[in-house]
């Protein structure tokens, strides 16, 4: 029996719902535009909401949050647990801007305390709200994460990479965590030729919170600061 064909008329969609979802995704870029362009120039951190406090990378998160106000940086978070709570609270605690991109899911708490009331802005898509995180930071910093961490990281390399945006610095924390990625992405994408070796230098691997504050400062010692598209 051969199986039988879709017809293209069984797609359905609410022409008008559809029509409208474009005002409010218009709404939503134009709301975090508003509000980022105001805040100024960030690092955005990202890493794992499952990651508790005084654990290894949450207190790393905490004190490197700090260092980056002390920069003159305000910090980008995703605004909810773990690894963005931390680094909300070290801006916080240094006195620095602590901005946090909340998300609306159904699994997840609303924004940490630590996120400054002024600096939130929340999503319902989440396209819309990684243009923010690109657009107006200055660095990414990933700590150990899921998928979500992953997904922000290659959507980074792949922009910088393809020269959709300006570079800038992308640091991955944790050696002990990215070792395994980073040997695989030597072993098959380098070796079958799907990204090319120095595509491997668009990203820098450390387990030092005062390393990742010196390659921000020497990137920016004699460039502008300004989006990256």
């Amino acid at each position: 029996m051969t199986p039988e064909r879709i017809a293209p008329d069984h797609f359905t969609s609410d022409s008008n719902q559809d029509l409208w979802s474009v005002f409010r995704i218009m709404g939503e870029f134009v709301e975090g535009y508003d509000k980022m362009m105001k805040i100024g120039p960030c690092v955005s951190l990202f890493g794992s909401a499952r990651l508790k406090p005084g654990s290894k990378y949450y207190e790393m998160a905490v004190d490197l949050a700090g260092k980056i106000t002390e920069l003159g940086f305000g910090v980008i978070t995703g605004g909810g647990p773990g690894i963005m709570e931390a680094g909300n609270k070290g801006a916080r605690q240094a006195n620095g801007k602590s901005v946090g991109l909340t998300i609306d899911l159904p699994f997840e708490e609303k924004a940490n305390p630590y996120v400054d009331p002024r600096y939130l802005i929340s999503f319902n898509y989440f396209f819309a709200r990684k243009v923010m995180f690109i657009k107006y930071a200055q660095c990414f910093v990933a700590f150990p994460g899921g998928f979500g961490t992953m997904d922000e990281l290659f959507e980074s390399l792949t922009l910088i990479q393809t020269g959709k945006i300006t570079r800038f610095p992308v640091i991955l924390v944790g050696t002990a965590f990215w070792g395994g990625l980073v040997d695989w992405l030597k072993s098959e994408l380098v070796e079958h030729s799907t990204i090319s070796e120095k595509d491997l230098d668009l990203f820098t691997v450390t387990d030092s919170v005062d390393q990742v504050i010196e390659i921000i400062e020497q990137f920016y010692a004699n460039k502008d600061i300004q989006p990256n598209f």
